[in-house]
């Protein structure tokens, strides 16, 4: 997987720069910043969720086993 280093960012801000124009450029950074904090915040919520359905699972094995063995 190829690797992105500072001199390919700074081509890349030193472009978006001259198309968006020194003023824009900020707001523009702070709109995309937005965007990836709420990515994150998605991504984390689902990740939490999922791992809340692991533990209940392994909870609800336990207490099967547990049910199972004292049935013996």
């Amino acid at each position: 997987m190829p690797t992105i280093g500072w001199f390919e960012i700074l081509i890349v801000v030193g472009i978006a720069i001259v198309i968006l124009g020194p003023k824009d450029f900020p707001i523009v950074l702070k709109k995309i910043g937005s965007w990836i904090g709420t990515t994150k915040k998605y991504i984390n919520n689902i990740q939490n969720e999922v791992s809340n359905i692991d533990l209940e699972e392994d909870n609800n094995q336990k207490k099967e086993t547990e049910k199972n063995n004292k049935d013996e």
